[in-house]
């Protein structure tokens, strides 16, 4: 397989300033060409443009696949959800096979950066029940997967392990993981309860305002039709477990899959940090105890133990 290239400023200035000779049919790039520099360290493929577009660049043909099928996910994303969700101004190859998209910026900080406000969180409640609105066949349509739900009890087990090493190292109560096997068991994903789900909303993804307000969710490109419980358990970690949850109840959804998407976010992060303690995963280590302790925040629902025969079915 030939190696991708590595986008350097050269390139994504040739590529902008290709772009703008198009849109304005003139020599745009005179003065040597638009201020563009890399989003981060961790993104080196993603690049501000001034500073009112970013690039984003495929790094292989899996990641192109993806970024031309969020393209048409979200037109059909967009009318059914309060927040905003990214245009693109232009979109290509930037190598051959290797896709780009040029996409106007949401303005805002990150959830990593603001608390949500309650008024927040009501439009994360709109999110959620903007994207269980989203017809299944038409996201099928355009050749988003489905996924299975995951086992929680076999998750459930391995951060047991994950938790007992951490205790070690002095970075967490492994006694906090008292969720037991009938407990996992009664928080088993309910058959056909499958929706469109973003399953990447990590703090970076969520733009939230100095007020507290959500403006709009990002990178659309890991999005799959699958258990809902995922979306809670993303939120739970960008935005804290109470506000996720209380998002979650306003947008319709019962104590069954909230409780739910809290274990998947307790488990997950429990991992990671033991992860990067390890060696095993990359991250920011201030970031992973950031998301750690937003996940392990303490919710009333969780005295909730008897579901009996609740309908958690999107209607």
């Amino acid at each position: 397989m030939t190696q991708a290239p590595t986008p350097t400023a050269d390139t994504v200035r040739r590529l902008v300033r290709s772009l703008l000779n198009e849109s304005t049919g003139r020599n745009a790039g005179r003065a040597g060409g638009p201020d563009v520099r890399p989003v981060g360290e961790d993104h080196e493929h993603t690049w501000w443009v001034g500073t009112q577009q970013v690039l984003r660049l495929a790094p292989d043909r899996d990641a192109s696949a993806r970024r031309r099928r969020e393209l048409r996910l979200r037109d059909l994303v967009r009318p059914h959800v309060p927040v905003t969700v990214p245009v693109s101004v232009a979109h290509g190859d930037w190598a051959p096979g290797l896709a780009y998209t040029l996409d106007t910026v949401v303005p805002g900080g990150t959830a990593d950066e603001h608390d949500v406000s309650a008024v927040g969180e009501a439009d994360l409640a709109g999110l959620l029940g903007g994207l269980r609105a989203v017809p299944v066949r038409q996201a099928e349509a355009l050749g988003v997967p489905r996924t299975a739900p995951r086992s929680l009890d076999a998750l459930r087990r391995m951060a047991v392990q994950a938790a007992e090493r951490l205790a070690t190292a002095d970075e967490f109560d492994a006694a906090r993981l008292h969720l037991t096997p009938p407990g996992a068991a009664q928080l088993a994903a309910q058959h056909g309860t499958a929706v469109l789900t973003h399953h990447g909303l990590i703090g970076e993804h969520v733009v939230v305002s100095a007020d507290g307000r959500v403006r709009g969710v990002l990178d659309w490109t890991e999005a799959a039709l699958g258990d809902p419980a995922e979306d809670i358990a993303g939120l739970a970690v960008a935005v804290g477990s109470p506000a996720a949850v209380r998002a979650a109840t306003l947008a319709g959804y019962g104590p069954r899959p909230c409780l739910r998407g809290l274990w998947l976010a307790r488990c997950d992060t429990v991992l990671r940090l033991a992860g990067h303690l390890e060696g095993r995963a990359p991250g920011s280590l201030t970031l992973l105890r950031s998301r750690l302790r937003r996940a392990w925040e303490p919710i009333l629902l969780e005295r909730v133990t008897d579901f009996k025969d609740e309908d958690d079915t999107p209607p």
